[in-house]
């Protein structure tokens, strides 16, 4: 079943991106393999529970809404966050070229400058490789002591999540620009640069004096293994800048796999280039299996709240969307992520409310909110993670993220102040 997900998973990739550049009318057709996979894969999935109680809602807002004869977006129901997926998919093919070699270092790097280049280092490859950097440098610093300290707690959780506001290969920015087609792009990024920087002052300020901070052994990682994923950023933004109107996460998904395709056989030959493909292809896609059956749903459920509200004639509270309104959404959306609600779920729901406004801070605020809450919810993805495989408690994830919550809010604050006044 895990083979045939696999490779059913990657069928929808290939249509995919086929019916985007050929014929458009086949992108639900697209979607079925994907719902396919996650039909063989669900029994196998550890925390159902979630997609469960989503799909029970689901089912039950589009009874309404059928019983009432509101319009129904079929298209939408199935396929709108497949492009989401197809980006997803796509930045997984970059660690077949990109993953950085799990080195023994006999004598790490040792105070406040260790901490600065662990945290610069896993920023940048986490950037691109997601959670694969996170656990290469949370595994070094479990091996060695069998717990995470506070500090290295601190740099995993703020040093990745910060990626979240700027880099085109998280899927933070795909869900941002899936309901912001028409958004700056070179804008955003800027301001995602921005925030990532404050983010790290802020840290930095926050553990400058502690004093296990001097001790702290850190694992920097080889920047050479950049240059590659840079390279191709630098080739997106640049198609982009000459074909505007194709979206951005296509484009970051198709020269993720025809960069591995090309530079993999360099690196390894041919043969073992095959071999690596076709492990990726029937073991490391059908891994994809929580986020993906995740953002399937979740856009089901985006879907179907959005057909009510709009049966109901009940649009967003406001006319408007200034900083001020933009700082009570993100305040909404870390609230909900408190109490367990992931950040797809709310853009799919504040997504289709807010289209027709200004897509520039939309999307800044979507992926503000993305950052902010993997960061500091315990409910995050992030956070989940540390606790099932380092034994770190919800209860040290709050303590130590609620000053920083606070701090990074009224940083957001003010940049989405100055981006709504320089819009």
């Amino acid at each position: 079943m895990q083979k045939i997900s696999g490779y059913l998973i990657f069928l929808s990739f290939v249509a995919t991106l086929y019916s985007y550049f050929f014929n458009q009318a086949l992108v639900v057709i697209s979607a079925l393999p994907l719902w396919l996979s996650v039909v063989l894969l669900f029994s196998t999935l550890r925390n159902k529970n979630i997609l469960l109680i989503l799909l029970a809602f689901s089912v039950v807002l589009l009874f309404v809404a059928k019983i009432n004869a509101y319009p129904i977006n079929v298209k939408a129901l199935v396929s709108i966050n497949q492009y989401l997926i197809v980006l997803l998919i796509g930045v997984g093919f970059l660690r077949l070229i990109t993953t950085p070699k799990n080195e023994k270092i006999t004598n790490p790097p040792k105070g406040k400058n260790a901490f600065i280049k662990t945290y610069i280092s896993l920023h940048l490859f986490a950037s691109v490789i997601n959670l694969s950097a996170l656990l290469l440098i949370a595994d070094k610093f479990y091996q060695k002591t069998k717990k995470l300290s506070h500090l290295q707690i601190i740099l995993l959780t703020r040093a990745f999540s910060s990626d979240a506001y700027w880099s085109p290969f998280f899927v933070a920015f795909g869900a941002a620009v899936t309901f912001t087609p028409k958004v700056n792009l070179v804008y955003v990024i800027s301001c995602g640069l921005s925030m990532a920087l404050i983010a790290f002052f802020l840290t930095y300020l926050e553990v400058r004096k502690d004093i296990n901070l001097s001790h702290f052994e850190g694992y920097p990682l080889h920047y050479q293994n950049l240059i590659l994923p840079f390279s191709l950023a630098f080739c997106v933004l640049l198609t982009n800048h000459f074909f505007p109107n194709i979206k951005i996460i296509v484009l970051v998904a198709l020269f993720c796999v025809v960069l591995a395709w090309i530079v993999l056989p360099i690196k390894e030959g041919r043969q073992s280039a095959i071999k690596s493909f076709s492990h990726h292809l029937h073991a490391e896609l059908p891994r994809m299996k929580t986020e993906i059956s995740l953002f399937l749903i979740a856009g089901v459920f985006g879907v179907s709240v959005s057909t009510i509200f709009q049966g109901l004639g009940f649009g967003f509270p406001f006319d408007y969307y200034d900083y001020k309104v933009a700082a009570l959404v993100l305040f909404v959306f870390i609230i909900l992520s408190m109490l367990g609600v992931h950040a797809i779920i709310s853009i799919s729901i504040f997504g289709h409310m807010l289209q027709g406004f200004d897509h520039t801070l939309v999307a800044v605020t979507f992926l503000m909110a993305w950052a902010t809450t993997v960061s500091t919810s315990p409910f995050s993805g992030v956070n989940l993670t540390l606790q099932a495989r380092y034994d770190v408690s919800t209860r040290e994830v709050l303590k130590l993220n609620v000053a920083f919550l606070i701090k990074i809010y009224v940083a957001c604050v003010l940049v989405l102040y100055l981006v709504s006044k320089n819009l």
